[in-house]
């Protein structure tokens, strides 16, 4: 049976590795360059930057989502942004995607927050189709900007 959860400072490690496997699904693991200890630090040390949900499957780790709060100054409230949603392909159908973004919408709703955002590939066809299943829309005409940060 599934049940949801905070994450610990002990999950680090099957949160890191499933870190992994998203990279790898992505096809982007040659960008996965954090290591596990700034993982702990953000998740768990002073100050936090971001939190994890795991989803459990009779014990069994099946899934996490990452996520962080940002400001619309727009709406003059704060959105929760989804960094990561994974599901292991074992435990995938079983609505588990669904029941992390359920609880996530219902915390974001609890703190006041006037969005639930996340991006998703382009190429990611089922994903795409999931989340509009969701309720969710693409932010059409909104082009993600980023530039990395090296040290």
């Amino acid at each position: 049976m599934l049940r949801l959860r905070a994450a610990e400072a002990a999950d680090v490690p099957v949160i890191y590795q499933m870190i992994g496997e998203l990279a790898d699904y992505e096809r982007l693991r040659d960008r996965m360059v954090g290591k596990a200890d700034d993982l702990q630090r953000h998740l768990f040390g002073e100050p936090r930057f971001a939190a994890a949900l795991l989803a459990l499957w009779e014990d069994a780790v099946a899934g996490y989502a990452l996520y962080f709060y940002n400001y619309s100054t727009f709406l003059c409230r704060p959105s929760l942004y989804v960094e990561d949603l994974y599901v292991r392909p074992a435990y995938r159908g079983r609505g588990i995607g669904n029941a992390l973004l359920q609880s996530l919408e219902r915390q974001a709703r609890e703190r006041g927050c006037g969005r639930l955002e996340w991006a998703v590939l382009d190429w990611n066809r089922s994903a795409i189709d999931f989340y509009r299943r969701f309720g969710a829309h693409p932010n059409e005409g909104w082009t993600l900007f980023r530039k990395e940060l090296t040290s």
